[in-house]
C-alpha cells in the first residue's frame, strides 16, 4: 500500500517554522501545516545529503514496507530512522523521479 505523504522542495529562503535536522544539516519545514503538503528543505553548505536531492524536489509515500516498495528503485540514501521516529529512504525511479519511502 502507498499514501501520498508530501512534496519536497529545495530553498534557500529561511521558511517560517523551520526545524533543525543535525545529522544530515537541514533546515525543514512540517508538511502537515502546509495546505498543499509541501516540505521546504534549506541545506547547509556542508551538508551531506546527496546533490541529487538538494537539486531535486521528491514525492513522499507512506508505504508498509520499504524494501518491496523500493525493489527495482536505485538507492540514493538508504533508510534510516527519522527525527520522527519513523524510517525513510530516498530512491530514484528508472524515468528519473526521486520518491522518499516512509514506513511507521
Amino acid at each position: 500500500m502507498r499514501v501520498f505523504d508530501h512534496i519536497g522542495m529545495t530553498t534557500t529562503q529561511k521558511m517560517p517554522n523551520e526545524r533543525y535536522v543535525q545529522r544530515t544539516k537541514v533546515w525543514v519545514t512540517d508538511p502537515q501545516l502546509h495546505p498543499f503538503k509541501i516540505e521546504w528543505l534549506r541545506y547547509e553548505e556542508d551538508s551531506t545529503v546527496p546533490d541529487i536531492l538538494r537539486n531535486s524536489c521528491h514525492v513522499a509515500w507512506h508505504v508498509d514496507d520499504i524494501a518491496a516498495e523500493s525493489k527495482g528503485l536505485k538507492v540514493i540514501l538508504a533508510p534510516f530512522s527519522s527525527v520522527a521516529g519513523h524510517v525513510v529512504g530516498f530512491f530514484q525511479t528508472e524515468d528519473g523521479a526521486i520518491v522518499e519511502l516512509m514506513e511507521y
